[in-house]
């Protein structure tokens, strides 16, 4: 008895590991602390001079972009910065097109046929 006590108490807290490891807490990237600060011109340059080492430094880290806004799509919550910058935000945009703005974001890709960068769960600072 004493045997099958044991082997549950190990297969649920197997169990409960595993779940913890599979679903822990999502990123809060506006509450993180920006890895960068960036301008849309020097972060378009060092993809395009060198697209695997700017990857690596910048690839899923919070960072923060400056730049003007070309484009605004408050239904799909989405801006254009320097026609290079793709953000999707978290909220609806409240900015008009022609203004400078800095939006903290999760870098997630730069399209290097398009030459545009993404970012997603981003917030207007």
């Amino acid at each position: 008895m004493r045997k099958i006590v044991i082997g549950f108490v190990a297969i649920i807290l197997v169990l409960f590991i595993a779940y913890k490891y599979l679903y822990h807490e999502h990123r809060d990237i506006s509450t993180e602390v920006a890895s960068f600060s960036v301008s849309v011109n020097q972060l378009l340059k060092e993809f395009t001079e060198d697209e695997t080492k700017a990857n690596s430094k910048y690839l899923d880290k919070s960072i923060i972009i400056k730049g003007k806004v070309t484009s605004v799509d408050s239904p799909n919550k989405t801006i254009v910065l320097d026609e290079k910058v793709f953000v999707l935000l978290t909220n609806s945009p409240k900015v008009i097109a022609n203004t400078e703005v800095s939006v903290q974001g999760r870098l997630i890709g730069y399209d290097s046929l398009l030459e545009e960068i993404k970012l997603d769960q981003a917030q207007i600072k």
